[in-house]
């Protein structure tokens, strides 16, 4: 499968992770649509970056703390064309605690990480034409499938993105292939104060190369269409600690 001339939407993808998939993306030929939320100059550095590999970027922002917003963003998408691919990226990591944790707190990790996904996915397949294949790639976490205490809401919605991707792999097929990537340590936090001994419990006992999450991503992408339900961990062995 070519990504040449395909359009491909990438939640949250003016910075960090989401940037490095796009540009990913892009160095494969894709045209990228780009959502933001709030990094409107960041989504433009990025944008500009896409374009000068020859391909089109479009950017599109939206808040995903309001359903509306994440329901009307697929619409909003499809106005530049078909879409191939749908990259569920955008989310919040939060380190909250069950004592900690809100409702408000609690109800923002839903409605980013798990709701958005939800009504885009829901949206993406919705609107394929008759004779039109897509692919749904979710990026989640080793905590998925291991949750644990700290980042309560956060974790939970992972889990839940967890079971929605093997949910829809079984409602879209044979159509649209659904699959996972739960990453690991790939980026320091944004303070760039990692956890002292973070490092101890990967069995790789190292980061990520941001390389090695965008060649998942690709397989994903151009790989075969009858992987689908699948998660793939980038993690360098840490779940299975």
């Amino acid at each position: 499968m070519s990504l040449e001339g395909k359009t491909i939407l990438i939640t949250g993808g003016a910075v960090r992770i989401g940037r490095a998939l796009a540009l990913a993306a892009a160095r494969r030929g894709a045209d990228i649509l780009l959502h933001y939320g709030h990094s409107r100059a960041a989504a433009e550095q990025t944008q500009a970056e896409i374009q000068s590999l020859g391909c089109q970027a479009s950017l599109l922002q939206a808040d995903f703390t309001d359903p509306a917003g994440a329901a009307g963003l697929l619409a909003r998408s499809r106005e530049t064309g078909p879409l191939f691919a749908l990259v569920n990226n955008a989310a919040i990591f939060e380190p909250l605690r069950l004592q900690d944790t809100t409702l408000a707190d609690w109800q923002r990790h839903i409605d980013i990480n798990l709701t958005a996904p939800f009504l885009l996915s829901q949206a993406f397949a919705s609107g394929l034409g008759p004779a039109e294949q897509g692919r749904i790639v979710n990026i989640l976490d080793w905590r998925a499938l291991r949750p644990g205490a700290d980042h309560l809401p956060y974790t939970i919605s992972k889990a839940g993105l967890a079971a929605l991707t093997q949910a829809l792999a079984v409602a879209l097929a044979p159509r649209v292939t659904v699959n996972g990537l739960a990453l690991g340590a790939i980026l320091p936090p944004w303070d760039n104060e990692a956890t002292p001994g973070m490092l101890d419990s990967v069995p790789a006992g190292r980061w990520a190369e941001l390389s090695e999450v965008e060649e998942a991503l690709l397989f994903l992408l151009e790989g075969p269409a009858y992987i689908t339900g699948e998660i793939i961990h980038v993690d360098g062995g840490r779940h299975l600690i």
